[in-house]
């Protein structure tokens, strides 16, 4: 079926639970079809640089297929031109990019960004001020989750979105950006983070100033399933990258034995909170995998 029995998988960072759960899913999934993996991920979190490095390498290795999360979707387009031109199929994931790819896989995170944030605005009894937490410019799930935020603070004029701040979608640079909110505005009610690291690092900052706000994010970590639990996180969105990983390696094995692909698979994202929280207490890379009939119909 395969001249060779390797998929590349790339992920951007070795900090975020959910790329961990990406990486478990890309090996499960393979494996299911007598595949190996190997692992590219940069040394500096989100690299283009690096990546760009990486990708050099996995040409030389020729694997069947490549499963790719960008670093940048503008930057890495002419790395989807490369694996192209070596005819290797590549299934972007999670941050859509234009170029000759397999297929999209991801979610809507427009919706999901409206989601979390509508969350929030009910928690608050549709008043109050909130501040917001953007991901990497350079990310597309960031940037589609912010204009969500907006639409829904559009939408009620008796929420105030006081301030913006780029967290990086990690946890320290988040908690130095809540620091210095926390210290520009003496009354913050919420605060909207465009996903679950930069929640935990909004809670850290919290707690150091010994100030309260209500908090949302995005990825259903197990981390943040235990703040929801403890009531230091309002809710978060199950954006779940196992799921999406599992599908995006699973396009590129359908592929690979001549099987229909979809140019874009949008893979479902549930709103968690304190109401359903029970079928999220499994630690992500327990969960299983999807089946390809399971997400696309």
């Amino acid at each position: 079926m395969m001249n060779s029995p390797t998929l590349a998988v790339f992920t951007k960072n070795r900090l975020n639970p959910a790329y961990d759960a990406a990486r478990v899913a890309a090996d499960r999934v393979a494996a299911e079809s007598g595949l190996r993996t190997a692992h590219y991920v940069p040394d500096t979190p989100d690299d283009v640089a690096e990546q760009k490095a990486l990708v050099t390498q996995a040409l030389a290795a020729r694997p069947a297929g490549v499963v790719f999360n960008p670093a940048d979707d503008q930057q890495m387009v002419e790395d989807l031109d490369r694996f192209a031109a070596a005819g290797i199929p590549v299934a972007v994931f999670i941050n859509r990019m234009s170029g000759p790819a397999l297929t999209f896989v991801g979610s809507d995170d427009v919706a999901i960004g409206h989601g979390v944030a509508k969350a929030l605005i009910d928690g608050l009894g549709g008043k109050g001020r909130i501040v917001a937490l953007d991901g990497t410019p350079t990310a597309p799930t960031a940037r589609d989750r912010g204009k969500g935020l907006r639409q829904a603070v559009a939408e009620h004029p008796g929420i105030e979105l006081l301030a913006a701040r780029v967290g990086y979608l990690q946890r320290a640079p988040a908690r130095e950006a809540m620091a210095e909110l926390l210290a520009g505005h003496p009354e913050i009610d919420g605060v909207w983070t465009a996903n679950d690291m930069m929640a935990f690092g909004a809670v850290d900052a919290l707690a150091a100033a010994g100030r309260r706000a209500q908090v949302v994010g995005v990825n259903g970590l197990p981390e943040a399933i235990a703040n929801i639990q403890r009531g230091t996180m309002l809710a978060t969105a199950d954006f779940s990258a196992l799921n999406i990983a599992a599908i995006a390696t699973r396009a590129v094995l359908r592929h690979l034995r001549g099987q229909p692909v979809p140019k874009e698979i949008m893979v479902p994202a549930a709103l968690i909170d304190r109401g359903n929280i029970g079928q999220w207490t499994v630690p992500m890379v327990e969960r299983p995998c999807p089946a390809w009939d399971e997400i696309v119909r």
